[in-house]
């Protein structure tokens, strides 16, 4: 799976999230472009990213910080 991500830093949230087949790697860069030129025109400063993983779950324990917020981090153990 191909999974494309729209954070606002900021505000530590994920704005945009769009999981895509493997099939759709052509649509899913075109629309990662689409989404940091429509950004970079209207000036707002997001982070746009394309991960690949198996599984939405897989993605989530791997990218924790789109996901969780900095207390949630805090509070795993130390590895």
């Amino acid at each position: 799976m191909i999974f494309l991500i729209e954070y606002a830093r900021h505000q530590g949230r994920v704005v945009t999230f769009k999981a895509f087949d493997e099939a759709a790697r052509r649509q899913a860069e075109d629309e990662r472009l689409e989404m940091e030129l429509d950004l970079n025109r209207r000036g707002i400063v997001h982070e746009v990213v394309l991960f690949e993983a198996a599984t939405e779950a897989a993605l989530r324990r791997t990218h924790r910080r789109y996901f969780e917020d900095l207390a949630d981090l805090a509070k795993l153990p130390a590895s």
